[in-house]
C-alpha cells in the first residue's frame, strides 16, 4: 500500500512539473495585445523555469535530494516489496546539517582597468582581518573554504584563511561576480540580455552545486565557507529561501559581511544572519 502511494506521489509530481513547464511555455509565447499598455511582467530566462514553486508554496524537493527522488522505483524487487523500499528510502535520507557561511569580499580598488588590478584596499585588508577573526572566534570546526577565482575574493580568502589554519581551500569560477537574473523592479541602468543569459546560468549552477542538503553518507554536521560576491550571495539567499530570485537586488551587503545559511536534513532552510558586520567598528564598514 505504501509503495503504491509513493508511486502516486511520484506520478503527481511529474504531472505537476510538466504542467508548470507547459504553462510557462504558453505564457512566454503569448503575444501582447496592441492595446495592452500595462507594465510588462519580466520574463524568466529558459534556465530559470521551475526554479521556484508558486507564492507561499514550499518545494520540499528543491535540491532534488528527497529520498524518493534518489532511488530507481523501476528496480523494485517484487518479492521483498515495501520492506525493501523503506530500507532504500532510509538509506538515502540525510542525517547531518550543513552550515554555510557566505562571505562577501572586502573593499577593493574599483578603478582597476583589468580584473587583476582590482586588488583590496588597505581598508579592505583590515576588513578581511576582522572577518577572519570573527569566524575564528565562533569556535567551529570549518571543513573547507571555497572562494571565487576573482582577485578580490582570492585576496580576501588569503587573509581569512590565516585565521583558520588547517582549513583547506578551493578556487572556482562558478562563484565569480555577475548579473544573476534581471531584477524586479528593474534597475535604472541598462544591461544587455546577453549578460543575464551568460552570468545567470553560471550563478544558478553555483547555487545547485554548493547549496543543498547533506549527502546521506555525511554523519556529522558540517561548516563551510564560501567567499564570493554581493550579487552571487544575494541570489543564493533568495533561491535557498524560495523567495522570488528576481528580488536579489533588494538586499544589500557590506564588504566582508557574513551571511549564515542552515540546511537541515529534512531540506528546510534557515537564514541565521544576513550581511552581518556587527563585529566591525563603524568606521571600517563599507559597501563598495
Amino acid at each position: 500500500m505504501a509503495f503504491r502511494q509513493a508511486l502516486k506521489l511520484a506520478a503527481c509530481g511529474l504531472a505537476g512539473g510538466s504542467a508548470a513547464v507547459l504553462f510557462s511555455a504558453v505564457a512566454v509565447g503569448k503575444p501582447r495585445g496592441a492595446g495592452d499598455a500595462g507594465p510588462r511582467a519580466p520574463e524568466s530566462p529558459g534556465w530559470a523555469v521551475g526554479v521556484r514553486p508558486g507564492p507561499g508554496v514550499w518545494d520540499p524537493n528543491w535540491d532534488r535530494r528527497e529520498p524518493l527522488s534518489l532511488i530507481n522505483l523501476r528496480k523494485r524487487n517484487l518479492e521483498s516489496g515495501e520492506e525493501e523500499l523503506a530500507s532504500r528510502l532510509d538509506h538515502c535520507k540525510a542525517k547531518a546539517t550543513r552550515h554555510i557561511f557566505l562571505i562577501r569580499h572586502s573593499q577593493y580598488h574599483v578603478d582597476g582597468c583589468l580584473e587583476k588590478d582590482r586588488t583590496l584596499t588597505a581598508l579592505g585588508r583590515e576588513q578581511a582581518e576582522l572577518t577572519g577573526l570573527r569566524l575564528a572566534s565562533l569556535g567551529l570546526k570549518f571543513d573547507k573554504i571555497v572562494h571565487s577565482s576573482m582577485t578580490r575574493a582570492v585576496e580576501t580568502a588569503d587573509i581569512v584563511g590565516k585565521h583558520l589554519p588547517g582549513v583547506g581551500r578551493v578556487s572556482t569560477d562558478l562563484l565569480r561576480e555577475g548579473a544573476p537574473i534581471e531584477p524586479d523592479p528593474p534597475v535604472s541602468h541598462w544591461k544587455p540580455d546577453a549578460v543575464y543569459y551568460e552570468d545567470g546560468a553560471r550563478i544558478e549552477a553555483a547555487f545547485r552545486n554548493y547549496i543543498h542538503r547533506a549527502d546521506a553518507k555525511q554523519e556529522q554536521d558540517s561548516y563551510e565557507i564560501l567567499i564570493c560576491h554581493a550579487n552571487v550571495i544575494r541570489y543564493i539567499v533568495c533561491r535557498a529561501l524560495q523567495f522570488p530570485p528576481e528580488g536579489w537586488l533588494r538586499l544589500s551587503l557590506n564588504n566582508g559581511s557574513i551571511t549564515h545559511l542552515v540546511i537541515r536534513p529534512s531540506g528546510t532552510v534557515a537564514l541565521r544572519t544576513l550581511g552581518d558586520t556587527g563585529f566591525m567598528p563603524p568606521d571600517k564598514i563599507t559597501r563598495s
